[in-house]
């Protein structure tokens, strides 16, 4: 069904080819997972399939492919619209109506699909992806997990033969992400649809995969096998596969299934140990004074970073440490008490018809590390924009520092809270990274140079002249995140921050915001990835409807909870290990 010969893809201006030697096939009902570390040219390869490489992205493209016998060099995308749908990384850049039924309809209708099938192939999807209760909202209007399933559902109407999807969950939660994997697999069993999906999330995906496709760095020739097979080699790879190596199981498990029929003897080694926790604990705050200024609530000693960095300078502190500058008290004046970074009460935020949030209470503790999490639609990205002043309560009250969010002028809010926002793109908006980071110093007061050299720490290796839309959707994030920190926000808000990034640059992640959070710095994320939340939250607050059903210890959390336990969790069970990291941690201790 999809065959590629002897492939290789140069953009113009490149150094070197994004892809090449790609020399594979995809038969008709499988599903082909496409992995690899972030800029190793996955995209390249699924665009590939849909003719967007070379017709609407440029370059030039050698060797040939071939999608139901059709040549992509000589058909362009229109013409290979009957036979391959394609939802891309950015479901914005998909959508060409406002509402949700008329974008399931639209594909149809460029096809010339008859009225009545159009309605009946409408109502299936609706009730597949769970989107019946959205048809007649707006797209503007929904939530980024529920804009992805709209994006998805838009190009199953049409029901073609090949599916190629980039990121398909990305932005969903655990229980929608499986929702989606059951219709692909539905359609692939049943219906013979070839499917070729990228994917960073593989504890997600990695056990439907009928066929594992890993690009293991740029420019170099794919690896094909089984999962089981590429999982053993991969450079990336989901908890479970990193627990069997660790434990030395043999062959390696992909479910939590298998892997708990083995983990009995490391459950019974770990039985009288105790999990590490994340390192760092909040700081306590005191209450401000009435007449204390919002600028005042700024103080950071960053005396635990400032000793991390001098215990080793060459090591991932050290070079946080040099990269912000190190700052501490001297920085924003010191001698004033601290207090909440925030401070919720009683939040009611109405959006149109729906309330968006009920009646939320929240306090954030300098130093804290909070992750949000919850079903699509639940509130979370409404929470974090009510943070940063973006949108207004209807009751209720909220104080970031001290100061009213959205009452607060926006050159002093960015000395108080940050927000790397879904699409880090509305934060970019020069030609290049370097011009970037220099708007990013000078809307900050920071020194030249400052954004650029956080950037050589999260986006090691791109240059000063590349444009932010060249960048994979993990880069610009790291790029929006490098932004953001420029201005040295006591309060930080990531609106799920791991959508595009693979193991390595997630870890390059936890690694920064860790240090942060050492230094002082409050951290509020919004994340379906339960992985992250269990390597870095000292705390998970549970949304459901816009309201608060649990707030508490991380593994308290997420050890009762199916839906968003790690992997680990549900392999150790019921003792309450969340990452490998701990478990390897305390393997590594030497026997008492």
């Amino acid at each position: 069904m999809i065959r590629f010969e002897d492939v290789s893809v140069t953009y113009e201006g490149a150094a070197g080819p994004a892809v090449q030697g790609v020399d594979l096939e995809v038969p008709e009902g499988e599903l082909a997972l496409l992995v690899g570390p972030s800029g190793t040219g996955k995209s390249t390869v699924l665009n590939a399939v849909s003719g967007l490489v070379p017709h609407f992205t440029g370059g030039s493209l050698r060797g040939r492919v071939t999608v139901a016998g059709r040549d992509t060099r000589t058909h362009r995308p229109r013409e290979l619209a009957d036979v391959v749908g394609t939802v891309g990384q950015d479901p914005l850049a998909h959508f060409v109506t406002d509402t949700v039924e008329d974008e399931l309809a639209y594909g149809m209708e460029s096809l010339g699909v008859a009225p009545a099938v159009m309605r009946r192939r409408v109502e299936e999807t609706l009730d597949l992806l769970g989107l019946a209760e959205l048809r007649d909202r707006p797209i503007a209007t929904l939530s980024g997990g529920q804009r992805q399933r709209v994006a998805i559902g838009s190009v199953l109407t049409p029901h073609p033969r090949v599916l190629v999807l980039d990121e398909p969950t990305s932005a969903l939660d655990p229980a929608a992400a499986e929702e989606v994997l059951a219709v692909l697999q539905r359609l692939v069993h049943d219906l013979g649809t070839t499917v070729f999906m990228a994917e960073h999330r593989l504890e997600r995906v990695v056990q439907y995969a009928d066929r594992v496709v890993l690009l293991p760095e740029a420019g170099a020739a794919p690896v094909t096998g089984t999962p089981a097979e590429v999982m053993a080699v991969s450079p990336v790879c989901p908890p479970v596969v990193e627990l069997g190596r660790l434990a030395e199981w043999s062959p390696l498990p992909l479910t939590v299934r298998d892997a708990r029929r083995r983990a009995t003897p490391l459950r019974a080694h770990l039985a009288d140990r105790i999990p590490r926790q994340p390192a760092h604990t909040p700081k306590q705050p005191t209450e401000a004074t009435p007449e204390q200024r919002p600028e005042q609530a700024l103080a950071r000693p960053g005396r635990r970073l400032r000793k991390m960095a001098g215990a080793d300078p060459a090591g991932f502190a050290g070079r946080v440490w040099k990269r912000l500058g190190g700052w501490g008290p001297e920085t924003f004046g010191a001698g004033a008490p601290e207090q909440r970074a925030a401070e919720v009460r009683g939040l009611a935020v109405r959006r149109g018809r729906v309330d968006a949030l009920r009646r939320v209470d929240l306090d954030v503790a300098p130093g804290e590390t909070v992750a949000l999490m919850g079903r699509n639609g639940a509130g979370k990205s409404t929470l974090l924009s009510a943070l940063v002043g973006l949108v207004a309560p209807d009751s209720g009250s909220v104080l970031v520092g001290g100061a009213v969010p959205h009452r607060t002028r926006p050159r002093d809010l960015v000395r108080l809270v940050g927000l790397v926002p879904q699409e880090p793109r509305d934060l970019l908006y020069a030609d290049t990274v370097g011009a970037e980071c220099a708007a990013a110093d000078q809307d900050a007061g920071a020194a030249p140079g400052t954004c650029r050299e956080l950037v050589s720490v999260l986006l090691p290796g791109v240059a000063d002249g590349t444009h932010p839309r060249d960048l994979s959707e993990g880069q610009r994030l790291a790029l929006a995140l490098a932004v953001v920190l420029t201005a040295r926000p006591p309060l930080l808000l990531l609106d799920e921050p791991t959508r595009g990034l693979d193991y390595a640059a997630k870890a390059r992640l936890v690694g920064v915001l860790r240090a942060l959070a050492a230094d002082g710095h409050a951290i509020v994320l919004a994340t379906h990835d339960v992985e992250l939340a269990a390597e870095l939250a000292q705390r998970v607050v549970l949304l459901a409807e816009g309201g608060v059903i649990a707030d508490g210890p991380t593994d308290e959390i997420v050890v009762s909870s199916p839906s968003f336990a790690p992997q680990v969790t549900k392999i150790l069970a019921p003792q309450r290990w969340l990452t490998v990291a701990q478990v390897r941690a305390v393997l590594a201790e030497a026997p008492a």
